[in-house]
Order: C-alpha cells, then structure tokens, then sequence
C-alpha cells in the first residue's frame, strides 16, 4: 500500500495544475495539514492518503491530459509519461449509504456518482474505484455506469471457460484485506461515473451491544466547489434484530431520524445537502433488551433457487447482560516458530500472547508450547497462574527464535496429552500458525476421534491463521471440531489487535455442551458445523442447518454453567417472511461447506457450495468473480437479463477475472521452503531488483559496449556498430527509466 498512498501524493501534486470554472484553483488541504503531509512526505508515503471512504481515482500516465474538462487552464505541456501512473483522487457529486443490520451480520449498498474533473475532454484515463469495508467485509457485487458502457459483476462457475484471461491484476479484487477495487478502462474526460458497491460484514459485539462501523470519512480533496455542485449526502439504516425483544438505541456518528418501527424491524434516515462530505465513519450501535440468555429460532421454506431442497434454520442465542460466571480455564497456547514466522509476524504473536496471559485470573491453569521441525514447552505440566509463573512465561517468550520447518501434528498431540487429567476447569488449545503441511486430513480425523473418545471432557480448539500460506479451512474445520473459534490475520498490522479478540471470545465461556431437543422433532436435522460451539459471554453464537419435517413452536436448548448445573433456555420458533435468511447466512454456510468438502473431499459439497455462491453472489473456492463489460447500445433490455439469469455471456461482453478473492487451500510448497510473503505488505528482500527488472532491456549489453570500445579504437562505424549502438540507447533507456521508479525520483521519465 506504500505504492498506493506514494501515487496519491503524485497525484494531489498533479491537480495543483488545475484551475477549476471561475479561475478557482482545487480545494486545498485544512490549516496545518499540508505541511504535515509535506513533512512526512519526507519520510515516506503519508498512511492518510490511503483510502477511508469509497474514492474514485484517475489514473495518469501522461501529465499532459492534465486539465479541467470545460475550460482549458493553459497550463505549460508536460513532456514524457509517469511510470508508475499517479492518481488522482475524483470529486464526488453525490452519496447515497444503505445499510441492513440483520442478526449478526449488516448487508452494506452504496452509490456515488463522480466526475472525471481532472482530464481534458479531448483526452482518456483509466478511472480506479476503491471501496474499503468494515469487520470481516465480503464483497456481494458492484456495477458502474459511464455513458453507455455498463460494468457490473457475477459469479461464476472457474471451470468456466468464457472467462477471458487478461493477464492484469489492475482490473479489480482486493488490494488488501477488506479494500476491494475496481478500474474501468478510457474515461472521456469530464464523464459522470455512477457506481453501486453491495457487501456484507459482521457486526462487532461487546458487552451486549451490536454495533456497525462502515468506513465514511471523505478526505478534503473529494469536495466539489459548493458554488458548482450541490452535495447530496443520504443515509438509511434498518435494523431487524429477529427476536421479539426490545431495541435499545446506545448511539450514532451521524444525525440520524426514526422513520419508522414495526415489530422488531426499526427503520432510520439521515437526507441533507451538505457543505462537506462526511469526515467520520459511520457507526452505529443497539442492544437488544435481555436480562439474561435468550434467542429464537428462525425458519425459512426453502426456494425454487435453493442449493438444498430442505428447509433452513437458524439458532441464535445471545449471552445476555447478566452476570454469568466464566467458566475456570486450563490453557494450552500452541505457537508456531518455524522460520517463515521471523521478524515482525512473530513479535506481534509474542505481544498478543503476553496481554492474553495476563487476562488469565488465578484459578486458570496454562501452558505454551512451542513448534517448528522441534517441540519446545515452556514447562513440563500445566502451572497454575499466578504473577510469577506469568512473569517467567514472558520472559521464556523473549527467547523465541523463528528457523526450522512446520510440525503442527506433534504439538497438538502433546497439548492433547497435558489436558487429559483436567477435571476442574474447561481444556482449551489455541493453536497459531503460519504454514500448511501435508498431513493436515490426518491431524483433523485424529483430533476428530480424540475429542467423541473424551466426550464432554473434550479440549476445544481454537485456530488462528496467519498470513495467506497456512490452509484457513484446515484451521475452521479444526475450530468447528473443536468446539471452539477461528479467526485470522492476512496483515502484520492486525496480527495483535485480532489475536486478542479471538481470544477474548474463546476464553469466555459460560455455557457449555449445549445440545437441541429440535432432533427429536423432526424427520432431517443437519447443522453446518461438525458441532453446536460454546456460548461465549463476548459473542453470539449463530448455528445454521438445514432440516426435513415440521418445527414445534418452541424448542428447548441445553448446556451446562460454570458451576456445572443444567441450565435450560426455551426458544421461540419463528417463521420468516421478510428477513432474507440465506442471504444474511451465505458467507457463514459457504465458508463450513466448504471446509467439509475440502476434508471429506466430496464432490456433491463442492456443488452445494457452487449453488450457493452463485445465487447469493458470495465468491468461494470453487466460484470465481468477474467483472462483466456490457455496451448498452448493443444489448437489448430484455436480452440482457434472460442472459444474467442464465450466467450466459452476450454477444457485445467481455469477462474479465477478479483477483485476490479467494484463501486458497494453503501453500505446502511456500511452507516448505519458509517463504515469508503470506502477508501482502510483508516482502522478501529484493536484490538487484533495478537489473532484473531491466534485463529484457539489456541482455546484449555487455556486447554492445564491446562494440563501442572497437568505434573508438577504429574511429569509424560501420553497419553493424550502428545497429549495436541503437541496442545500447534502448538497454540504457530501459535501465534508467526502472532506475527512475525504484530511486524514488517519482516525477514525468523522458527518453534518453
């Protein structure tokens, strides 16, 4: 992203050159801020220019078609090209934010309109969309208009072979962890760009308050001159908790009105014609009244469209406000050393886990183990945790070295092993890893007999995956066994702060063994997860299935508390109508389906999770996105969507892959070879990366200058020397342009 924010600098230098209607130059930045920028400039790429709310860019390469569209500035030409592109950040007209907070997952639309301000009419650019999204944000489509050329995405099978492969990761995916993009090619300067971004992301929980947090802050340089445009800033909000419980507002970052309430549906709105776009994110947050465990049961008939010919389900409890005791922990943390693991992917592990053992209380038991090629414990047995066996673990962390292989089976046996005369508190294993091995179905079926051999007794398992090599639907399917949590960080940046809320969650217990009597009741009963997790006092637990037969009005769910007495909790079965279940659990089915269908590698899950990806728009392993390019003036309105709903490609289309969508199934070779790369802004050293990049340039250099020695020895050219001698102004052309770029001199390269 370094890139990214250094090509923003490039481009807010760029836009000084415009002069906007009225003689009125750009927007400048508030009081203080230039210099800042230009301070840290200094030092690096401002961390600020990188995108906090949709933005659209230009994409220069040739400063010349710098210029606002309507009334030439008559600025001096700028000769040669800019490599790599600048962009140029595009005003926005107009703003329009949906948001659908349903159980524990909000569906986020937004519109925009930008205009191509900074280009000449008599000129094109690529034009570049970046939309970053909230807690675990799952893009679901976008569409774009300009003129009459429509863009929009779909999902389709990738044994597809009408995807047409460009070649160019520039077209769209994510750039990083929930910041997806897009970039339509040839924008007339002066053009409206009308976009529609869906996606969804879960709503963060704590304390017994929901809460939505969607990334709204529009920097300075996006406003339109008021005097020009109008702005238009509209916001709507619905929250449908699926309970018949009372919500609670506990607050909101923008000035929003009830427009409505009807049942357990709430509906919110903010419309204004506003001086600057919003400067802060947008949040929102609720609860959802219970003095103690409650939920329901939601029912769903299924469609003609459904992946599964039975009904669908969903449980969901919620811990409540009361004062429910935890339930006392024997901690085994399991870490992985292995030399892929070095440098800053480890420190950070060794941070998180030092703040997680001081969230231990006495009572709890612990343990650390550590694994590469070997096995390292921090003691024999479990120690009982109090301020100096806390004191000495942290100091026995400093002593961590990251080298050697991955060996994940070892270890988790030997957790297995130091939990097996626990009798007073609740086993759990935390597991954190970086790599993929080869004998990962043989670690889960293990884990798998071990845990139905032990009973209620059994370890839960917690995973965490880091970076992108280890296989992360090894790692949930190992969680969902284990009757525990899975989470992951494919950033440096987040390893600590979502490490420590994994295990805030998992460590939280207050009801265990939970089990349904709905089994009786009906003829079928499925459950996506291998098990019915704990409930955990810092999240609510969400169990989808599917089902044949007739649910009772209520069903009751069981479990056990801390102090190991039977607690019983009846749930109210409800029948929906307006709440799209299958849209608001997709990501949840899709992401367990396909963790089954990778360890029994069966064929009919696969197709299950094909169905559901394609009818709810949630790209999978075995899916692909792709950005579909329609000429409006060529496709008949009816045509058009006889050809979406058949997934068919029209005469006047043309698909083009979206890259970074998918996990994969972990990088054995990677792994291996202890390759560090599995975190997009972690990097391996380059090494003579100006010559590597220049060799297609130059691989008959070293001739060439021969050649030169025997002109200036000889005092004369002949043919051949001519040809030699335009070799070396091409190599030496190559050479310096790459130098140029990888110097940091970031301004117009002219040819030699």
């Amino acid at each position: 992203m370094d890139e990214f924010a250094r090509a923003v600098e490039d481009g807010l230098k760029l836009s000084k050159r415009l002069v906007l209607p009225g003689g009125v130059p750009p927007p400048r930045p508030p009081a203080g801020m230039e210099r800042t920028v230009s301070a840290a400039s200094a030092a690096g790429p401002d961390p600020r220019l990188l995108p906090t709310a949709p933005t659209a860019y230009a994409v220069v390469a040739d400063p010349g078609a710098v210029d606002t569209p309507d009334v030439p500035s008559y600025q001096p030409y700028v000769y040669g090209r800019l490599d790599p592109p600048a962009l140029i950040p595009l005003q926005m007209k107009e703003v329009d934010l949906a948001v659908d907070c349903t159980l524990d997952t909000a569906h986020v639309t937004l519109r925009a309109r930008w205009w191509l301000h900074c280009i000449t009419r008599s000129r094109e650019c690529d034009v570049r969309i970046v939309v970053p999204m909230g807690e675990q944000g799952s893009i679901l489509g976008a569409e774009v208009t300009i003129g009459r050329r429509s863009y929009n995405t779909q999902v389709i099978e990738v044994e597809d072979n009408t995807v047409e492969n460009h070649g160019q990761i520039q077209s769209g995916g994510l750039l990083k962890p929930q910041l997806f993009f897009l970039t339509v090619p040839q924008v007339e300067g002066g053009a409206d760009i009308y976009a529609t971004f869906r996606w969804s992301q879960k709503l963060l929980y704590d304390n017994g308050r929901f809460s939505v947090d969607i990334p709204f802050r529009f920097p300075y340089f996006v406003n339109p001159l008021p005097k020009v445009f109008m702005k238009k800033e509209k916001i709507q909000l619905t929250v449908n908790s699926g309970f018949s419980k009372e919500v609670l507002l506990q607050g909101t970052s923008h000035p929003l009105k009830e427009k409505g309430r009807q049942g357990d549906k709430l509906s919110f709105m903010h419309e204004a014609v506003v001086e600057n776009w919003s400067n802060k994110d947008f949040n929102f947050s609720y609860s959802v009244y219970s003095a103690d465990l409650s939920g329901g049961v939601l029912v769903q008939p299924a469609t003609l469209r459904d992946y599964d010919d039975r009904d669908s389900f969903c449980i969901f409890l919620l811990p409540g406000s009361g004062n429910r005791k935890v339930f006392r922990k024997a901690v085994v943390f399991i870490v992985d050393t292995s030399g892929s693991m070095q440098g800053k992917p480890l420190e950070n592990v060794k941070n998180a886990l030092s703040s997680a053992l001081s969230e231990l209380v006495q009572g709890d038991y612990f343990n650390i183990i550590t694994f590469n090629d070997e096995l390292h414990s921090f003691s024999s047995c479990l120690e009982q945790v109090n301020e100096k066996a806390i004191a000495s673990a942290t100091d026995w962390m400093n002593y961590f070295v990251a080298e050697g292989s991955t060996d994940i089976m070892h270890s988790l046996s030997e957790a297995m092993a130091l939990l097996s005369s626990v009798h007073d508190a609740l086993p759990q294993i935390y597991l954190m890893t970086d790599g993929s091995v080869d004998d990962e179905h043989n670690i889960c079926q293990t884990m798998k007999t071990e845990i139905i051999n032990r009973g209620s007794k059994s370890p839960r398992i917690s995973t965490f995956g880091l970076g992108s090599h280890c296989n992360h639907y090894c790692l949930r399917m190992l969680a969902s066994i284990g009757k525990g949590h899975y989470d992951a960080a494919l950033e440096t940046a987040s390893i600590e702060s979502r490490i420590l809320k994994w295990f805030g969650r998992a460590s939280s217990t207050i009801v265990a063994n939970i089990s349904i009597d709905a089994i009786t009741h009906l003829d079928d009963f499925e459950v996506d997860s291998e098990y019915i997790p704990d409930i955990s006092v810092k999240s609510p637990l969400c169990v989808s299935g599917k089902y044949h037969g007739k649910f009772p009005d209520t069903v009751i769910a069981k479990g056990y508390l801390a102090d190991m007495k039977e607690i019983s909790i009846e749930l109210k079965v409800q029948h929906l109508k307006e709440i799209p279940l299958d849209k608001v659990l997709a990501t949840q089915q899709i992401n367990l389906l396909t963790s089954k269908a990778w360890l029994s590698a069966d064929k009919q899950l696969e197709r299950k999770v094909i169905k559901l990806s394609i009818q709810n728009s949630v790209p999978s392993e075995y899916t692909e996105m792709v950005l579909l390019q329609t000429n409006l003036d060529k496709v008949d309105a009816k045509q058009k969507v006889k050809q979406k709903l058949k997934g068919q490609k029209g005469p006047d289309e043309t698909r083009i892959p979206l890259h970074c969508l998918k996990l994969g199934f972990g990088d054995k070779a990677a792994t291996r070879e202890n390759l560090t790369t599995g975190f997009g802004d972690v990097r391996p050293p380059e090494k003579n990366v100006i010559m590597r990049k220049a060799s297609g340039c130059c691989s008959r250099l070293a001739d060439c200058i021969c050649c030169m020695c025997c002109i200036k020895a000889c005092n004369r050219m002949n043919d051949q020397c001519a040809i030699l001698m335009a070799q070396i102004c091409a190599a030496l052309s190559c050479l310096g342009c790459y130098a140029v770029a990888e110097l940091g001199f970031r301004s117009w390269v002219f040819p030699f």
